[in-house]
């Protein structure tokens, strides 16, 4: 039986991941938000017992990491173009508040 979710690695957790370092570049914030999602997608198949796992890039919203000062999400004027997409993740990245470049990667995931 075959099962599917979709999972994101979110803004906030590349905010945490750069907190100490004042200006990663877009390339950095890239591979921290895959390598995100690729854990999330992880913790999904232990979680839920499968063995084997298929990502599938799966387009998501920039998703800041201060809502108080972005409520509405990210502003058209804050997102970088062109998203990056391989077989497996979909990055949407855009200009931070605190960090210069925050990214947002949605892969969907299914699981057997």
């Amino acid at each position: 039986m075959k099962s599917c979710m979709s999972t994101i690695g979110l803004g906030i957790a590349v905010f945490a991941f750069f907190w100490f370092q004042p200006a990663p570049s877009q390339a950095k914030a890239v591979e921290a938000s895959r390598a995100l999602a690729l854990q999330s997608a992880y913790d999904l198949q232990r979680a839920s017992g499968w063995n084997h796992i298929t990502l599938t890039a799966h387009p998501v919203q920039g998703d800041p990491f201060w809502k108080a000062v972005r409520p509405k999400g990210v502003p058209a004027h804050a997102r970088l173009q062109p998203d990056l997409v391989t077989a497996q993740f979909y990055t949407t990245c855009f200009t931070g508040v605190v960090v210069r470049y925050v990214c947002t990667t949605g892969s969907s995931v299914c699981g057997q």
